[in-house]
């Protein structure tokens, strides 16, 4: 294949495998294994897209996921589309459309770009003085402004057709980047016999070995030894190499998450399956061999279109055969440069000159330039550059004489240098020093059980990285490798322009300037992180990776201080984006937020029940009959259960299994109550508190034996009462012997309340005397219900004579239809979790989380009675006895009744104050938490927290609403049978 820019017989793709693809409408020619930038500069295209502020042309700056400026919208068909995708990292598929973006009409000529003319009042931190004043314009002109601005690509509008995979995998070491240092480090490892993982974000092997033209391993090419190794490495049990797999989050405990992109680089007949796969990897020692990243030259007007990093125009060159440019230009402090000016001048490019910031290069460079033909032009800078919508020239200035020259150029390619990649290594908490003589940050003290190696570490010289690679992976080096020389230099180039308003760009997509640098400090920014804000410089998609350093330098002279003494900004996951896909994987639709049922809520269905979601539990709310609104159903219920009986589906209530010759003293910690005196047998109410003193849940707890509790909590608490529970056995009580279960779904439970509830069961239990006499209320026995084994507990959330049978899961719904058919002979019903909110908060039962806000103790509950006084150390003991706890005019749970309007039902949430007719603010006294009809009591019943509630009762409070205020009396909280006589039945 021919392209404008294409080498015949250069790089390393089969020109025999073409394909078509298209860009802004435009179809072009590619070769299989072609990036989209790689394609598109074949062909000879080089304007791309349009900077975020100024909408200024841009071109591809890089090689690798740093790219700033190439950003494109990419699309299968109207359905499969992503914005935003980076050239460099896109594969070229067959049928792929791409689309440049932040452009309007077109790319050529874009409106937008008024805002370059208009760059003079657009300084650092023009957002944040503009956009104030006038106060009143903010929401009416300035926020739908910005937003109508904001962003690059446009979000997709149709569902995502594709899926994505989710794996957990576990190693002794993952290896991040397989370059010469990870491939080195993979062997090592691997040969020692450690279960190793190696992930690269590039589709093939070899880091800076796909560029590098003067490297040989063990005899070979640098790239050829890189597949040779990765075939080595395949061919090991082992050992998992995973190319085109971002590590993009490093976590606590070595847990690292990775994003492996399956099917992004295929056309459609092939891309089945996931599109893209989360590894979750815990991984024994993590060996980061990510590598450098390539800093620019900071000049004027440094980001026109054909401007690049000189290791982008090497792997343009030697991996896909592109050159950048017919005639190119070279402005560098750095050696790395040169050996890439070279590399074209061989490929028969016309390089026109090598301007070097520095009094002079590396030994031997600028001779070997002179011996090619090249012009070198040390002691130099570049000054400024011309062209529209690609560089055509640039200007060259002597530091010593101040003369300027210019040269005709098509492309200029820059180097100052190159910064480790130390994201991951930050994010694992690691703390970085700076290496003055190179002028970067470079890994020290490790948080976490990790190696860096290679270029990432700091380490330039081949013989030193092949080393420590080895030494990482656990084994001796025997790898050999030459390189033609050594790189040196590396400062961050300069901005030595007279022109005080001359624009050097160092953030390319947020089009941030050198001098936006000097104005935030000439403003009083001391901080890097300060002045990040303020210029949002490293605020774009590549997060700083290209110009983090040049803002830190600049900073740095500006204050005239090191560095380090500047600052050093925050590197965050992820490291490059990821698609909400992979992050949600199968979490989507159904799946998205997924319903538990019990066993019992296929018949609950039948009977036409309503239902509440609590949690992500599907609960059972009312059952209407035709012709009855909730109301009227839930009033049936009531009056049912108080006059005959009520079967409830109380499956969803958290249980736990507390196992184990320490069980009851670990209860007596983790419980305000006492447990010791709980003989096998019975039943207690258990109240666990927080640390602080405050409720955290409830439940009624059953001694099944000396060692073994069973314990229930709230619905939506069970998850986290055992993780409380276990994060004390293993911080605070890991001397007890205990063992935790959670045994929520593996129970069913069915509870029958009221005065026929022990006639309906009678006849299936077995095994156990239910008497009134033999089987007293808070009892507990293990037997067999309907022939089932069963645990069978005396307990009642109603008031009323009640009994909860557990029985295993799959047995709940033959033994629900077996109790419901007899319950029906008596008059029962079903009844759901309203009529259940109901007929307790007649008896004064508190719903944790409803009566209770996180700020109630149980004292301001009227609950001390769950407060051990004998025992000197429990969860939350301390806190109980912080004064602001035991505080008189504490906020405390009371009754309320409506005065004059009996059948009036207050609203949740509503307010209550001493005097509606104060001066303005009235001071608020509490809430109402629970308020409910009665159908026992004929009237509207509420519960509320009221400041000092306890000493107010039977005095009148109001509910102000906006029509009128509702005088209340204060109460107790026991509407309904207050003695207590229904429940001993």
């Amino acid at each position: 294949m021919s392209g404008a820019s294409r080498i015949a017989g250069k790089g390393r793709l089969t020109p025999a495998k073409t394909i078509r693809f298209s860009f802004d409408g435009k179809t072009y020619s590619a070769l299989e294994g072609d990036t989209l930038a790689s394609a598109l500069l074949a062909n000879g295209v080089h304007l791309v897209g349009r900077s975020y502020k100024y909408h200024r042309p841009r071109g591809f700056l890089t090689a690798g996921s740093e790219e700033p400026n190439a950003l494109f919208d990419i699309s299968r068909d109207s359905a499969r589309r992503q914005p935003n995708v980076r050239g460099p990292v896109q594969e070229v598929f067959d049928g792929m459309k791409a689309s440049s973006q932040n452009r309007w009409p077109s790319l050529s000529f874009d409106a937008g770009a008024v805002n370059d003319f208009l760059s003079p009042f657009f300084i650092a931190g023009f957002y944040y003085k503009t956009f104030m004043w006038p106060r009143v314009a903010w929401h009416k002109l300035y926020e739908p402004l910005i937003r109508w601005a904001a962003g690059l690509g446009e979000a997709p509008t149709e569902e995502d057709p594709d899926t994505y995979a989710c794996r957990y995998i576990h190693c002794d070491v993952l290896v991040v980047g397989a370059g010469l240092a990870g491939l080195t480090a993979a062997l090592s490892a691997a040969k020692a016999g450690k279960d190793v993982i190696v992930c690269d974000e590039k589709p093939e092997p070899g880091g800076a070995l796909q560029y590098e033209s003067g490297t040989t391993v063990d005899g070979k090419p640098g790239y050829d030894w890189a597949l040779a190794a990765v075939e080595e490495l395949k061919g090991m049990e082992n050992v998992r190499f995973l190319p085109r797999t971002t590590a993009f989050g490093y976590y606590n405990h070595n847990f690292l998450a990775l994003c492996e992109r399956l099917t992004d680089h295929l056309p459609n007949a092939k891309a089945n399956g996931p599109r893209e796969r989360l590894w979750q990897v815990r991984t024994g020692e993590v060996i980061l061999a990510t590598g450098a990243i390539e800093r620019p030259m900071v000049f004027p007007e440094n980001d026109r279109p054909g401007i690049m990093l000189a290791s982008a125009a090497r792997t343009y060159l030697n991996h896909y055969g592109v050159v950048v440019g017919k005639r190119v230009g070279v402005y560098c402090a750095h050696d790395s440069a040169y050996e890439a000016a070279f590399d074209l001048k061989k490929a028969g490019v016309d390089v026109a000159v090598i301007v070097d910031s520095r009094a002079e290069a590396g030994a031997g460079l600028a001779e070997e330039a002179k011996a090619l033909g090249i012009k070198v032009l040390a002691n130099n800078t570049v000054v400024g550059t011309k062209g529209r919508l690609r560089v055509s020239s640039m200007k060259v200035k002597d530091k010593a004489s101040g003369k300027t020259r210019s040269f005709d150029i098509d492309a200029l390619i820059t180097s100052a240098g190159w910064t480790p990649s130390v994201h991951l290594f930050s994010q694992s908490r690691g703390k970085l020093v700076f290496d003055a003589d190179e002028q970067r940050f470079v890994p020290g003290t490790h948080a976490q059980a990790s190696i860096c190696v290679g270029a990432c570490n700091g380490t330039d010289a081949i013989e030193a990285l092949i080393g420590e690679a080895a030494a990482a992976g656990g084994g001796a080096a025997d790898i050999t490798a030459e390189n033609a020389r050594p790189w040196t230099g590396g400062m961050l180039g300069e901005d030595d322009s007279a022109d005080s308003h001359a624009r050097a760009f160092i953030d390319y997509q947020h089009d941030v300037c050198a001098k936006d640098i000097r104005q935030a400090v000439h403003e009083g920014m001391a901080s890097i992180e300060h002045i990040k804000r303020f210029t949002t410089n490293g605020m774009a998609s590549d997060q700083g990776k290209l110009s983090n350093m040049h803002g830190l330098a600049i900073a740095a002279e500006m204050l005239d201080r090191p560095i380090p003494q500047v600052g050093l900004t925050t590197f965050r996951q992820p490291f490059t984006p990821v698609t909400f896909g992979t992050l949600i994987g199968h979490s989507r639709g159904p799946l998205f937020d997924p319903a538990r049922k019990t066993p019992i809520n296929e018949w609950a269905e039948g009977e036409g029940a309503a239902f509440e979601d609590v949690g992500n539990w599907k609960r059972a709310w009312y059952f209407p009959r035709p012709g009855e609104t909730k109301h009227d159903a839930v009033n049936r219920e009531c009056r049912t259960v108080r006059e005959a009986a009520g079967v409830f589906d109380a499956s969803t209530l958290g249980k736990i299994e507390v196992v184990g010759p320490d069980a009851e003293a670990f209860m007596n910690l983790m419980y305000s109550n006492a447990w010791s005196t709980l003989k096998p047998g019975k039943c207690r109410y258990g109240l666990m508190l927080r640390e602080d003193g405050y409720i955290y849940d409830d439940g009624v707890v059953g001694r099944l034996s000396e060692d073994r509790f069973h314990v229930t909590t709230t619905t939506g608490g069970a998850p986290r009462v055992l993780n409380l529970m276990e994060d004390y056995l293993q911080t605070e009580f890991p001397h007890l012997h205990v063992w935790l279960t959670s045994a929520t779904e593996q129970w069913s439970v069915i509870a029958v309340q009221g005065p026929k509830a022990r006639e309906i069961i009678e006849p299936f239990v077995e095994g156990v005397d239910i008497s009134a006499e033999a089987f007293p209320h808070m009892s507990l026995a293990e037997c067999t219900v309907c022939g089932v084994p069963a645990r069978l507990f005396r307990v009642s959330f109603t008031g009323e004579l009640g009994f909860e049978i557990n029985v295993p899961a799959d047995y709940g719904l033959s033994v629900w239809k077996a109790i419901f058919e007899r319950a029906e002979s008596f008059g029962a019903c079903a009844y759901g979790t309203e009529t259940m909110h109901v007929l307790r908060a007649e008896k004064g039962y508190i719903v944790v989380g409803q009566d209770t806000d996180g700020t109630v103790t149980p004292f301001d509950a009227g609950m001390g009675w769950a407060v051990s006084k004998k025992k000197t150390d429990f969860v939350g003991i301390r806190g109980l006895k912080r004064p602001d706890l035991v505080a008189g005019d504490r906020k405390q749970l009371v009754g309320l009744m409506v005065k004059n309007n009996p059948r009036l039902v207050l609203e949740e949430g509503a307010q209550i104050v001493a005097d509606p007719n104060a001066a303005k603010p009235v001071p608020m006294l509490g809430h109402v938490t629970s308020a409910y009809w009665s159908e026992a009591l004929q009237s509207g019943i509420a519960m509320a927290v009221v400041k000092n509630g306890h000493n107010l009762k039977g005095q009148t409070l109001y509910v102000p609403m906006p029509d009128r205020n509702i005088a209340v009396e204060v109460v107790d909280t026991v509407f309904y049978d207050k003695e207590g006589a229904r429940i001993h039945g």
